[in-house]
């Protein structure tokens, strides 16, 4: 590990970002592939404006999620054992070997192949890359690291469309097959990036690697230059984290898949399930019937031509992108529970004037649903986006974190599956009312945030805890709880110190 301080810090940051991008760049690419001319020609069996099956042609695109929830599965099987970054660099192969699968593709049935591959190993490393980002993260710059993370996911999502838009005007099979081979170059950027940084350091504490952990743990320091190796706030920091794994193993004495699904002192249960809730609320507000198919929603809703509907998305994309960027200066200022109320209540409204705007089917009604689309973006990069990500490895312990994180994964998979197998078939069956009933779920979620989630904002990984410990779950800790916690721990920790001395001089 030769980095250290800032240069590691944004190294760690670009692999996390580069592994997201991978994931954002995978999941629009084949919106724009579908309704390309080499694409229905190779595969006629889902080309819907020819006979083809639009169940076939969703079952086709959702199958890569499939392939994600068995190996966000893989994780909460293996991945404590592996570690963060051999998990990391496991789904990056894996998802390179679908990816060329894909590209080579002549036929239905190994492109079906090819994306259930690929998506075992985006599941891979969507499950392990948030808790190896945020364990490798200081409490205040742990939001905005995540969302830069999220953001360069939908650059990703951005490259995709511009690249099908480009590739449009390609005659060969080299429209479809150059966009899918592409993101073999962002795997093997992450699998580079994986095995050049570190471990994080709580998995090495939790380990019994303590010496590296440390050693991890002063590479981070932005000022790592200037600190000895032997400062006494690496000690605490190491103390710290080394006595709240001791209490979580504790807490989880019946062992960490029986703790994620029983509430003790931690409550890990109620924990667990935020993450997976969190998750579930990303998939169920709509974003992905517009991410995987925004040239089809424009073309078959709104009513636009093929080359116009994927420019169209192709801006669409830039906009999304920018908007991503938002959270990365008001996440740890605002708090994570602000941001998601905000986005549920922006994201109820825009699907019911899209429901309003498809019902009528005139060109002004098809340029405000345009807007519309445009808009639920917006709203879902500030607050769904980054967010859905960042709580699962926030408020899980260290003890169940891994298991925990890729649980939470999974569920967001199996719900993508199934908005992404819906999608085709609704909109072709009951049009308008698709987007009626994601209206509806958008405003459920709004009392699910209020009443359920605690803001997590500039608090340590350690800190937490201490939201779910008590009576009742606290929805907020005040400076003065924060400070108090502190100085408790410092007594705790200098009280075990004076016995084990006295224990060596008797």
């Amino acid at each position: 590990m030769q980095l250290v301080g800032t240069p590691l810090n944004y190294a760690i940051t670009a692999t996390a970002g580069s592994g997201f991008l991978l994931f954002g760049y995978d999941q629009g690419v084949m919106s724009g592939l579908l309704t390309g001319l080499a694409f229905r020609k190779t595969f006629p069996e889902i080309d819907t404006n020819n006979g083809g099956s639009s169940s076939l042609q969703g079952t086709v695109v959702a199958i890569y999620e499939i392939g994600c929830f068995f190996g966000a599965i893989f994780c909460l099987l293996f991945g404590e054992y592996l570690g963060r970054r051999k998990s990391i660099m496991l789904g990056s192969v894996v998802l390179g070997i679908g990816a060329a699968l894909q590209a080579s593709a002549f036929g239905i049935p190994q492109m079906i192949v090819g994306r259930i591959v690929a998506g075992l190993g985006n599941g891979m490393n969507t499950s392990t890359i948030p808790v190896w980002h945020s364990e490798l993260m200081k409490a205040d710059k742990r939001g905005r690291g995540l969302c830069i993370e999220l953001a360069i996911n939908i650059f990703g999502v951005t490259i995709s469309y511009w690249v099908d838009y480009g590739m449009n005007y390609v005659v060969n099979d080299a429209q479809f097959r150059f966009p899918i081979a592409l993101q073999i170059t962002f795997a093997i950027a992450t699998l580079y990036g994986a095995w050049a940084l570190p471990e994080s350091p709580r998995w090495l504490v939790a380990h019994d690697r303590l010496e590296e952990a440390k050693h991890v743990l002063w590479a981070i320091r932005p000022d790592a230059k200037s600190v000895d190796m032997n400062d006494p706030q690496l000690g605490r920091d190491l103390e710290g984290i080394r006595q709240t794994i001791l209490e979580e193993r504790q807490a989880a004495s019946g062992g960490s898949w029986k703790a994620m699904l029983k509430d003790g002192e931690q409550r890990f249960r109620y924990r667990t399930l935020l993450g997976i809730g969190g998750q579930f609320m990303q998939q169920i507000s709509g974003v992905n019937l517009i991410t995987y198919y925004a040239p089809v929603i424009f073309q078959q809703s709104v009513g636009m031509s093929h080359n116009l509907s994927l420019l169209v998305a192709g801006f669409n994309g830039v906009a999304y992108f920018v908007s991503s960027l938002i959270p990365i200066w008001v996440i740890d200022r605002l708090g994570r529970r602000k941001l998601m109320l905000f986005a549920a209540s922006g994201q109820c409204g825009c699907m019911a004037v899209l429901a309003g705007t498809v019902w009528d089917g005139s060109r002004p009604a098809g340029i405000a649903a345009t807007v519309m689309l445009f808009l639920f973006n917006f709203f879902f990069a500030i607050g769904l986006l980054g967010v859905g990500w960042l709580l699962p490895a926030e408020y899980t312990p260290l003890a169940i974190r891994t298991r925990a994180a890729a649980l939470a994964t999974a569920s967001n998979w199996i719900f993508t599956f199934l908005v992404v197998e819906i999608t085709p078939v609704s909109i072709s069956s009951i049009g308008w009312g698709t987007y009626v009933y994601f209206s509806v779920f958008n405003f459920l979620f709004l009392p699910l945030i209020y009443f359920f989630y605690p803001e997590t904002r500039n608090l340590s990984l350690e800190q937490i805890d201490q939201l779910f410990t008590g009576e009742k779950v606290r929805m907020h800790l005040k400076p003065g709880d924060v400070e108090m916690l502190e100085q408790t721990r410092e007594k705790e920790e200098e009280e075990e110190t004076t016995v084990q001395i006295e224990k060596v001089n008797l």
